[in-house]
């Protein structure tokens, strides 16, 4: 089976991208959940992450945005004690500050889901990769949806974590053409 280069050979990665990655979402409690491991992974590797997910979906209310919005000063510095997470203050605090920027989304939208797909007309980006090294790290959309958010308040939102968030929730489909998921996640 091909699958994309990043997905190697650990059963993590390969059940993330074969599953989830590049498959168009539209639930928004999921958008939440990846701007949210998104925003953490920033300098880190996407493996780490995943390795604490469930860590994540534990301290921060399953990824409820309602819940996590109402999080205290008290519940803060609790989750930095977790070492189930990565305990960066700033990126945790700023799960926290995005919930309420994101209730301000979905009230102004009906869903944020409505929000971001706007950007791409409700159809996804389908890239056509045959190197690795043709894959952007950032896009002129990417950094028009940052500025946008940035706007509206969120934090650890720049070009780049956009970017990787549009591809995890399938806005824009960056498996490689001669990965076998390429079809199968639209």
């Amino acid at each position: 089976m091909n699958r994309c280069f990043w997905a190697g050979d650990d059963p993590l990665m390969i059940d993330y991208h074969d599953k989830e990655w590049g498959k168009p979402v539209h639930d928004d409690r999921i958008h939440y959940e990846f701007l949210v491991l998104e925003g953490a992974q920033a300098g880190l590797s996407w493996m780490t992450v995943l390795k604490k997910r469930e860590g994540y979906r534990r301290l921060f209310a399953e990824f409820d945005p309602e819940r996590v919005a109402l999080f205290s000063r008290e519940t803060i510095e609790d989750i930095l004690q977790e070492p189930s997470i990565i305990r960066n203050r700033l990126k945790i605090e700023s799960a926290v500050t995005n919930a309420k920027a994101f209730l301000a989304v979905q009230r102004e939208f009906g869903a944020f889901d409505t929000y971001i797909w706007q950007f791409v007309d409700g159809r996804p980006i389908r890239n056509r990769w045959k190197n690795s090294s043709d894959i952007p790290v950032s896009t002129e959309l990417s950094e028009k949806i940052s500025k946008d958010l940035k706007k509206r308040g969120f934090r650890f939102v720049g070009p780049t974590i956009v970017y990787s968030y549009l591809q995890a929730v399938g806005i824009v489909d960056d498996h490689m053409d001669d990965c076998d998921f390429k079809e199968k996640m639209q």
